[in-house]
Formats: C-alpha cells, structure tokens, sequence
C-alpha cells in the first residue's frame, strides 16, 4: 500500500477513535482489495435493508470518481477515439473505475430465485454465478446473523474469494466464517450503521489514492 494510501486510513481513527478497535481488520480490507484489483479482480457486496443502502453507497465511490478525477490513460483513450465523434466524447467525459457490484439490485433475478427456489439464497445464486478466483465478497450485516448474507460465503470461498464482512460489535456469524471481519463497536442498528459509514469510505479512499492519486 502507498505511503498516501495508508495515511488516508490511519486518519479514521483521528477522526473516529472509536475505531480503533477496527484498525487492523480496515487495513486489511484495504490490502484484500488493492490485490484484487491489481490482478483484474472486482468487489461483490451484499446486505439488507440500511446494509443494501450502504452496499449501493460503496459501489458508486468505487466506479466513478469519488474525491479525484479519474481521467482514462493515453492507451484508453486512443481506444475510444477510433469511434468518431462519439468515440472523442466518452474519451474525456468517462472515468477509470475500480470494479464493483452490488448485488441487491438485481431486483429480477432476486424475486424470480425467491419465488421458484429459496429466498434466503438470493445472494448465494449471485455470488456463485459472478464470483472468480481473487474476487472480493464484502458482507454488510448489523448483527452478522443475516441468513441470506451469511449463505453467501460458502458460494464465495468455493469460488476462490476473499470474503470480508462489516458487523456491529460480536460479528456474529460472519465473524467465525470470513477472512476479514470489521466489527464496529456497537450493537444498536443505527448505531452500527453510522459506524459502517466512515469504515467503508476510508476504505473506498483509500483505493482511490492507491490507484489514482
């Protein structure tokens, strides 16, 4: 990890003291992810309810600019200008993005599984289906007993990923099964959940200093 990189995170507990706790566990989410995406690999998430809300949060400061612009290289836009007029547009208007996808939003897919097979598997069919080997599952669950989530992770271990979850203070579940638990100190789901907040956004800084700072 970059020197920057690395002070962004270190800045989580000046802010957030608190999280301390949290440290060592934020830090190698951080690591987990920079790997991946240096070996082409790409960031699932998954959650209920707030948790679903914060899964949507992380993908959209991962695949667009978050505090940096994120110009296209020469290579990539040489790329796009082949196509004319169009081609020169998408060239300076589109941004680099670190893969990522929140798998709460395949409403179709999540009601039809629900309806023709087992509910609490709608993440495990995703996970299953798009998971490779060096991929990233993260699990956001409050209590870390979320059913549906908590099935997720055997779907992404026998693909071959680095699973990470982010709970409220006894991890629950997720904490015994994952590689990487960040489990905030609180146990109230409010309280968890303004915890999540500033966990994930070092986190999603973080990589954008490693990548495009």
């Amino acid at each position: 990890m970059k020197k920057e990189a690395k002070k962004i995170l270190d800045s989580l507990t000046d802010r957030y003291p608190v999280l301390s706790a949290c440290e060592n566990e934020t830090e190698k989410l951080a690591e987990a992810l920079i790997g991946s995406y240096k070996n082409g690999g790409k960031l699932l998430v998954c959650g209920n309810g707030g948790s679903a809300a914060d899964a949507e949060h992380i993908v959209g400061e991962l695949m667009k600019g978050f505090c940096r612009t994120r110009p296209l290289d020469e290579n990539e836009k040489a790329e796009l200008e082949r196509y004319g007029e169009d081609g020169v547009m998408l060239a300076n208007k589109l941004q680099s993005a670190l893969p990522a996808i929140s798998l709460f939003n395949e409403t179709s897919l999540i009601t039809a599984y629900s309806n023709d097979e087992d509910p609490s598997l709608i993440y495990a069919q995703q996970v299953y289906a798009l998971g490779k080997p060096g991929d990233v599952l993260l699990c956001i669950s409050t209590s870390g007993n979320s059913e549906n989530v908590c099935l997720a992770v055997p779907a992404a271990k026998a693909r071959g990923m680095t699973v990470a979850a982010l709970t409220g203070k006894t991890g629950g579940k997720l904490k015994n099964i994952c590689d990487i638990c960040i489990a905030v100190p609180e146990t109230e789901t409010y309280k968890v959940q303004e915890l999540h907040l500033p966990v994930y956004h070092a986190v999603c800084l973080c990589l954008e200093e490693e990548f495009f700072g």
